[in-house]
């Protein structure tokens, strides 16, 4: 995955503004991972449907994602994102978002999603009309790119909620950026300057499960994992970078 890539000069772009509302930011301010999930996603979702790829023939779950918080949203009250489609394979699709700010905040996305059909099972994409071509021929995979977290890592127990579910069931990514701002902000990581974060998406969370977080300190870096029964049911890493001028 590579957030750097620059929108795509031929192809399809699709682009939306949403306004930075009170539910949005934290106690600073800033808006947060899971606000910023919630506009990738919904962008997303009205382009997919926009094109005939969407519901109900076809259904698409985030494996994992890659957020390059360039310059944070500190003071920007309206955003605009932009999404395109940065590769294919043969049952997933890369997804790019840049996000800017009205006040300079910048945040580059990049991404990988599951292609299902309407029966919920891994389904092949044969050909990929008007999205073809903004992949400029590159090819996606959906192997996991995070390790497990340490085995010493600590731990916590981490309740479910009835409103972290989507309609189809599961956990829905926005609240695994919750989970994920919570313990970084409450560790002491510096979320208003520029950093990296990326989710893998293993297995599905359900409402019934018992949810444990792992936590880990590597340095600066933070290693999370979600688990449910021992199992590593997702993993994210958060880490500082250096500004970019």
């Amino acid at each position: 995955m590579d957030p750097s890539l620059p929108r795509p000069t031929t192809g399809r772009t699709f682009a939306a503004e949403r306004r930075v509302r009170l539910s949005d930011i934290d106690a600073h301010g800033r808006v947060r991972l899971d606000s910023v999930a919630r506009f990738l996603q919904d962008v997303a979702i009205d382009d997919v449907q926009e094109t005939g790829w969407g519901l109900p023939s076809h259904l698409w779950f985030v494996r994992r994602i890659q957020i390059e918080v360039v310059k944070p949203f500190l003071l920007d009250q309206e955003v605009e994102v932009v999404t395109w489609c940065s590769g294919v394979g043969s049952l997933a699709a890369g997804r790019r978002w840049s996000v800017t700010g009205d006040v300079r905040g910048r945040i580059e996305v990049d991404s990988v999603w599951i292609h299902l059909g309407p029966d919920q099972k891994p389904a092949r994409i044969n050909g990929f009309g008007v999205y073809a071509e903004s992949t400029e021929g590159r090819s996606v995979s959906t192997k996991l790119q995070l390790p497990d977290p340490p085995s010493q890592s600590m731990r916590r127990p981490w309740p479910l909620r009835s409103t972290d579910v989507d309609r189809h069931g599961h956990v829905n990514n926005a609240a695994y950026w919750q989970a994920v701002e919570h313990v970084a902000a409450e560790s002491g990581f510096e979320l208003r300057k520029p950093f990296r974060a990326l989710l893998d998406f293993r297995e599905p969370v359900d409402l019934g499960d018992e949810l444990e977080l792992t936590e880990h300190w590597d340095g600066p870096v933070l290693q999370l994992g979600f688990c449910v029964d021992g199992n590593l049911r997702a993993v994210a890493r958060v880490e500082p970078v250096r500004a970019s001028g």
